[in-house]
């Protein structure tokens, strides 16, 4: 099981730098567009378009990330006060209902990737199609399945609670 342990956090890690490079290109073409505008008068042609984009895209790719590793915000005051089994009941039921609507989400942005593409919807400026960049959004949630079934069977076995994890203890 420390195999696939570590296998799923080297994943993690490949997901949380896709997301991470998504949102360098957002940072930098929003700087870029500011800067453009304010000091040349002239912005950079779809820079709205393309920043909202792939601000959605890492932005799903990171929920990929959150969907294996479970570092997102929770309240669990009624988890601490029951016994382990018993918060390990409500893990799973959480990890399963997310899993459940996860799928949902992935089916219906599979549907607006083939809208964008069937009806030739583009960026405003340079008329670039806009099916890739929403791909690459549904390719985000598309891996959350897997990291988030992941997470679920570390939960149902007892070997990875919402509470034990610590990133900094991730092996390299």
């Amino acid at each position: 099981m420390l195999k696939l342990q570590r296998a799923l956090d080297r994943l993690a890690r490949a997901i949380e730098k896709v997301a991470g490079v998504l949102m360098g290109v957002v940072t930098v073409l929003v700087v870029a567009s500011a800067a453009g505008r304010y000091l040349f008068a002239f912005p950079l042609p779809d820079a709205f378009d393309l920043s909202r984009l792939l601000l959605a895209a890492a932005i799903a790719w990171g929920f990929a990330s959150v969907g294996y590793r479970g570092s997102h915000i929770k309240v669990d005051i009624v988890a601490e006060v029951l016994p382990e089994r018993a918060r390990r009941r409500i893990d799973a039921f959480a990890w399963s209902v997310l899993l459940f609507f996860t799928v949902l989400l992935v089916w219906m942005m599979l549907a607006r990737v083939r809208s964008a593409g069937l009806s030739g919807e583009a960026t405003m400026d340079l008329r670039l199609p806009a099916w890739p960049f929403m791909a690459l959004i549904w390719a985000g949630f598309l891996v959350s399945i897997p990291a988030i079934l992941a997470r679920l069977i570390l939960v149902v076995t007892g070997r990875g609670t919402l509470d034990q994890f610590d990133p900094a203890e991730t092996p390299e």
